[in-house]
């Protein structure tokens, strides 16, 4: 895989394009990496106390290696 941790890059493909992040996580395995600020989901928390009220998460979800590029230093 062509990416690491702490690349900086900018994504060519997806809802997402045009946006750039630093990659905060690669999964060689899966051929996939999380970016920083990119491709967000919303997950929705249930209370966990009594009293307490729910929530709505968002959390980055990997995208596919071949939808980022290396951004030029």
């Amino acid at each position: 895989m062509h990416i690491k941790k702490g690349d900086k890059v900018i994504v060519i493909a997806g809802k997402d394009k045009g946006q750039t992040g630093e990659v905060v996580l690669s999964i060689p395995k899966e051929n996939k990496v999380v970016v920083a600020g990119v491709n967000k989901a919303k997950k929705h928390q249930k209370p966990r106390k009594q009293g307490s009220k729910g929530q709505v998460l968002e959390k980055e979800m990997p995208i596919h290696a071949s939808n980022v590029k290396l951004a030029k230093k």
